[in-house]
């Protein structure tokens, strides 16, 4: 996806509230950024992960990079995912954030792509500090035009909203990041939308300069490269990509960089854990910090305890959030079709559909109405009720939760619509986020979450969890399935007592495979008539732990 530019103002918000979480790495004007060949290498050698290894891409000034930095042992999500929560929907501990601070062209993101390699757990997020820099105004304009602009100083950056960015990050929480264009010298007016992950690693030349940045740094690390390497880098990086001449370069770097190096940057060292000379290249350097982490890693271990979360409310009594619809002779007809492992595909389909629909009408009721008159053809007042919201968002968890999305459209004219795609990881036994879509300010909205059957309410729980960190409320989330068990009941409103829950059938039972007993199957399966992949973690049943 790429971006085009605008001329934002420095307080323009988000046009969007996200659709893939794109990965916080662009480049400056300052320089900071590393030798331009140098970018995220896409192999590493099993049980030798600081060995060289060829140089694939670079990173680009002018596109979007994929999420993703694929290694022959896993791809990593290099945008982050929501960290996992426990059945009270807390988190279990902060992301272990690291700090990396050098001079421009030092050789920073460098060193935090091979140390993302190195680490090889799944979910990185990679924050640049490129990406907060303040929005110039004309006059500024016409100086960076000249090269008489200081981005090196740190009066160019936004720190107030880096600050917040990375506090949120810490704590797991989804957050919008500006993307700055270094042509324009303003804001993009999209931003990404980027969330917490196990490691958080934040680069920038002045990453040591703040001292509330620095509290929010569980290690810190200085990358110290030769001046003479790093002009040079400068020089190949400018005229490479920029098109600039050499004179604007060594003036703006005499100017502004070398004397900002030493007067900002440079002092720093003081505040750093472990100083990495030479850069990417020190592999002995990279290499402890590597063991570092992964015992603070190994320290806040995030496993789902899913025998918790199954024994965490037997013999309560349903919640009063919960919501079943009265099961008429119809209703339990429809069931009797659809539960039947002998009905055919379209039998399945039509009836579900019925179902649906139904299930959708009754939810609609729950929605806070308010008072209000129209006249009549005749001239008459009618005494009525409308919507107290401002408007009603559905967002269905791929791939079953979408079978819900036709009969919420010829219910509700010209409803926004957004998906979350679930999938569980086999090494810990954790649901984790991988695609998510959401229309823009979802947060004023009333959203009714789909999911065709809920059977521990793990995915319903993540997806609930998705939804906060977007600031929807929770007394606005309206959770929507046609079965579901009591266990997932129970987690989803212990974790999230606002919730409304709301189903046409409630079945007791959970067995060894968390499939609801008595159940309906794997409902994705039957509705398109396919085997599901095995880490498709559809509609919760059937999720492969």
């Amino acid at each position: 996806m790429e971006t085009t530019s605008s001329d934002s103002k420095p307080d323009e918000k988000p046009a969007e509230e996200g659709t893939e979480a794109d990965r916080s790495v662009s480049r400056s004007d300052s320089g900071d950024d590393d030798d331009p060949s140098e970018g995220l290498s896409a192999h590493v050698p099993p049980r030798c992960p600081l060995t060289p290894s060829p140089r694939q891409r670079s990173t680009s000034q002018s596109k979007t990079e994929p999420p993703l930095l694929r290694t022959d042992k896993r791809t990593i999500y290099t945008a982050g995912r929501p960290p996992w929560y426990n059945v009270t929907g807390t988190t279990f501990k902060e992301a272990f954030v690291i700090g990396l601070c050098g001079g421009s062209a030092s050789g920073k993101t460098t060193v935090a792509n091979k140390i993302i390699e190195a680490l090889d757990v799944p979910w990185v997020v990679l924050l640049s500090m490129d990406s907060f820099y303040k929005v110039l105004n004309k006059e500024e304009q016409e100086l960076a035009a000249k090269n008489e602009y200081n981005f090196d100083h740190p009066d160019a950056f936004d720190f107030e909203l880096l600050v917040t960015v990375l506090r949120k990050l810490k704590k797991g929480k989804s957050v919008k990041v500006p993307v700055y264009d270094f042509t324009s010298h303003c804001r993009r007016k999209e931003w990404k939308t980027v969330y917490g992950a196990n490691v958080v690693i934040f680069e920038g030349i002045l990453a040591f300069a703040n001292k509330e940045l620095l509290k929010l740094l569980d290690m810190k690390v200085f990358v110290d490269t030769d001046s003479d390497i790093r002009l040079i880098r400068r020089l190949k990086r400018d005229i490479s990509q920029r098109g600039r001449d050499i004179g604007g370069i060594i003036k703006q770097y005499n100017k502004f960089v070398k004397p900002a190096f030493e007067q900002y940057i440079e002092p720093t060292v003081q505040v750093a854990d472990i100083v990495v000379p030479r850069g990417g290249e020190n592999f002995v350097a990279l290499d402890l910090i590597v063991q570092h982490v992964h015992s603070q890693l190994e320290k806040r271990k995030l496993r789902w305890d899913m025998s918790a979360l199954a024994s965490a409310h037997q013999g309560q009594p349903l919640p009063k959030t919960l919501s079943v619809m009265e099961s008429t002779p119809q209703v339990r007809g429809m069931h009797t079709i659809i539960r039947n492992k002998d009905t055919n595909r379209d039998e399945f389909i039509f009836y579900s559909k019925r179902l649906m629909r139904l299930l959708i009408e009754h939810a609609l009721s729950f929605l806070p109405l308010k008072p209000v008159s129209v006249e009549t053809p005749q001239g008459g007042v009618y005494e009525g009720k409308r919507l107290s919201g401002k408007r009603i968002t559905g967002v269905s968890i791929l791939r079953a939760g979408e079978t819900m999305e036709q009969a919420l459209m010829a219910v509700c004219k010209d409803i926004r619509l957004g998906k979350i795609l679930i999938q569980t990881n086999h090494d810990t036994g954790e649901p984790e986020l991988h695609y998510l879509r959401l229309p823009k300010d979802i947060s004023e909205d009333y959203v009714i979450l789909m999911d065709s059957t809920v059977s521990t309410g793990a995915a319903a729980l993540m997806a609930v969890r998705v939804l906060l960190d977007h600031d929807v409320a929770e007394d606005k989330i309206f959770l929507l399935s046609l079965l579901m068990a009591e266990m997932g009941v129970h987690s989803v409103a212990y974790a999230f007592p606002k919730v409304r829950i709301i189903t046409t059938a409630v079945d007791k039972e959970v067995n060894d495979q968390f499939h609801i007993i008595p159940g309906i199957g794997n409902f994705g399966d039957r509705y398109f008539g396919t085997d599901a992949p095995s880490d498709w973690c559809e509609s919760d049943e059937g999720m492969d732990f």
